[in-house]
Parts: C-alpha cells; sequence; structure tokens
C-alpha cells in the first residue's frame, strides 16, 4: 500500500510531464517494492502531487526549485538496496520531468517513511506487511 507524495512550486512542470509522473512515480514504487504488476497492487499504490505557490518552497541561497518527494511504505518492504535504487530513479524521472539534469539532483530529496506494523489502516482494518507479502506472492505465483 505504498504512497508518493511530490510537493513542488506550481509551473514548474507542464501538465503532460506532472500527468506522466503521477504514473510512473508509483509504477518505480511497485518495482521497487518487488510487488506484482498486477491490477491489485497498481490500484494501491498511489501519487498525490501538490504545487504550491511561487515563493512558498525555496532555499536560502537562491530561488531554484526545489522537489520534495515523501514515500510512505510498510515497515520491512523495502531493504537498504531498494531504498538506495528508488531514490536514484525517482530522482532520475523528477529531473527528466522538469528538464532538469543530474547537477540539479540535490534540489530533490526523497524521504522514505516506514510505517510501523500495526499503524496502517484500509478497508476498516489494519494492513498487515506479512499478510500483504502473502497476497503478492500468490498473485507472483498466478502470473
Amino acid at each position: 500500500m505504498p504512497m508518493i507524495h511530490l510537493t513542488l512550486p506550481t509551473g514548474v512542470l507542464t501538465a503532460q510531464a506532472r500527468g506522466e509522473l503521477m504514473k510512473s512515480l508509483p509504477k518505480t514504487l511497485l518495482k521497487w517494492e518487488g510487488a506484482p504488476d498486477t491490477a491489485f497492487f497498481r490500484a494501491q499504490a498511489w501519487c498525490r502531487v501538490e504545487e504550491v505557490a511561487d515563493g512558498c518552497f525555496a532555499a536560502l541561497e537562491d530561488d531554484l526549485p526545489r522537489f520534495r518527494v515523501d514515500v510512505t511504505v510498510p515497515e520491512g518492504g523495502l531493504s537498504q538496496r531498494r531504498k538506495a535504487g528508488l531514490v536514484e530513479e525517482v530522482t532520475e524521472r523528477i529531473l527528466a520531468a522538469a528538464g532538469l539534469t543530474t547537477g540539479d539532483a540535490l534540489r530533490v530529496w526523497v524521504l522514505i517513511r516506514e510505517q510501523p506494523e500495526g499503524t496502517w489502516g484500509a478497508a476498516g482494518n489494519i494492513v498487515k506487511f506479512q499478510e500483504l507479502a502473502a497476497l503478492a506472492q500468490g498473485q507472483r505465483e498466478n502470473a
């Protein structure tokens, strides 16, 4: 049940680039989680893009656009290797969407938040990572 929340200044992305990121970022997250590419897991991978007003998201040194990516995943869903791969690929996708280069990579922050077991609820129930992992394994085997 992963979620990506991208915060950036208004107008940095074209409508097309924003739409493409809203599709590619959740797919990227599912890939690094190792989730199967099934309708169920795609439906659970959410993406929110929040554009903030000009001058409301900047650094002390300059007024170049910054990007904050908050990634929420179940605790234990990503190994250190998977976290590193996720951060690298998400950064690359955002830079490309904004027409920036790898020299601008420090303007993209990816914050991974692991939701502790027993604190994620959906459909009126507590979501348990082991149940998600078993469901994913079953869907992989049936694919």
